[in-house]
């Protein structure tokens, strides 16, 4: 007699319970409702800069097209309705500020010197900062290597509105080849990009963690030992696009307007013939 009762309190029970104690109709319930995810920019990107050092201007990549910074406009331009244009401001050999290590030898002038016109003055909405292989290379300190990028970086913020996405240090082998540029190693990049991934939380802008992308392969690096060959290269465009894809819904436009018109292209039929 007391059967039915006790049995209908448990199910009471168990439909009100969390969903990993087995209650089912709310387990379902929160399974449709998504996480907030924030939109970092929902227009297409008209004009981008990618500001860094020699691997931004295209280090060892064996033709213009399959630099990094080439390979991203292509991405970008297959994923949005409009196409971006792409400024290239790397240089070589470039160090965050005149006060780095080994400044003197550095490629001139220094990134704090030329970011007003080189990235700034280009009015871009999208900008992709790559510093810290150099001076991690020279023994700049880093946390005055972060002070410096951080005033760029909020900077360029502040006066564009762009989308910034900061890049750590690249993966590389040849560390003790280069002098004076030879204080570099494993660890202090990690440092140096701990420091970089900091940052990028701090000013509130994207990270894209390239020295990871490249899995600390040595066959992704030229025989120089410092910069990335065209399959590193590739590398570090796909990480970057990846980054900017998870956080920019412009990036979408392209798969949204195929699905509207496109022909069904599967053809299953000859697996399902084998059962």
């Amino acid at each position: 007699m007391t059967f039915i009762p006790n049995r209908r309190r448990l199910l009471q029970t168990l439909v009100a319970a969390p969903a990993g104690f087995c209650g089912p109709r709310l387990a379902a319930q929160q399974r449709m409702q998504l996480p907030a995810k924030r939109d970092w920019r929902k227009t297409p990107f008209r004009t981008a800069a990618a500001f860094g050092e020699s691997t931004t201007a295209g280090g060892s990549a064996t033709s213009s097209n399959l630099s990094w910074v080439s390979r991203l406009a292509a991405l970008i331009n297959e994923a949005q309705l409009e196409p971006v244009k792409m400024i290239n401001s790397g240089l070589g050999a470039n160090v965050i500020s005149q006060r780095s290590s080994y400044y003197e030898q550095s490629g001139k002038p220094a990134a704090m010197l030329r970011y007003q016109k080189h990235v700034i003055d280009h009015h871009p909405d999208l900008v992709l900062v790559s510093f810290g292989l150099n001076d991690a290379r020279a023994g700049t300190p880093v946390g005055q290597f972060i002070e410096d990028l951080r005033h760029i970086v909020l900077d360029i913020k502040g006066k564009t509105g762009a989308v910034v996405v900061v890049l750590n240090a690249y993966f590389m082998t040849g560390f003790d080849r280069y002098d004076p540029f030879k204080l570099g190693s494993i660890a202090s990049f990690k440092a140096y990009n701990a420091a970089e991934e900091d940052l990028a939380r701090e000013c509130d802008v994207l990270y894209a963690d390239v020295f990871d992308a490249e899995g600390m392969a040595p066959w992704t690096i030229d025989p120089d030992g410092v910069h990335a060959n065209n399959l590193g290269h590739r590398l570090v465009a796909n990480r970057v696009f990846e980054t900017l894809a998870k956080n920019c819904s412009c990036l979408s436009e392209s798969s949204v307007e195929a699905r509207k018109t496109f022909t069904p292209w599967r053809d299953e039929s000859v697996l399902k013939k084998l059962y």
